[in-house]
């Protein structure tokens, strides 16, 4: 019984330890997901508070990007931009 309890205490401790590890591995993130690599198009929105423009490329899409504030600052909507993409810092 002593025996029978020991490896079964073992197993189980086993089984946790391995899921606990499996569990803790995230995948990366792809930060490109969905998003192209340049945009021209017109500026429909500009959100100063959040540092986000939304443009409409020629296909009538409309894309939404975090810009820096200077970016933000300098656009308004109806202006005609070219827009690349840059991997965030996080990715």
């Amino acid at each position: 019984m002593n025996r029978w309890l020991t490896l079964s205490s073992g197993f189980v401790a086993v089984t946790l330890l391995s899921a606990g590890l499996a569990f803790g591995q995230q995948p990366k993130a792809d930060c490109k997901a969905g998003a192209p690599e340049m945009v021209e198009g017109q500026v429909v929105r500009v959100d100063p508070k959040t540092d986000k423009v939304t443009i409409r490329d020629k296909s009538g899409t409309t894309h939404e990007f975090q810009a820096n504030k200077e970016t933000t600052k300098d656009l308004k909507a109806g202006d005609t931009i070219e827009a690349r993409l840059r991997v965030a810092p996080k990715c």
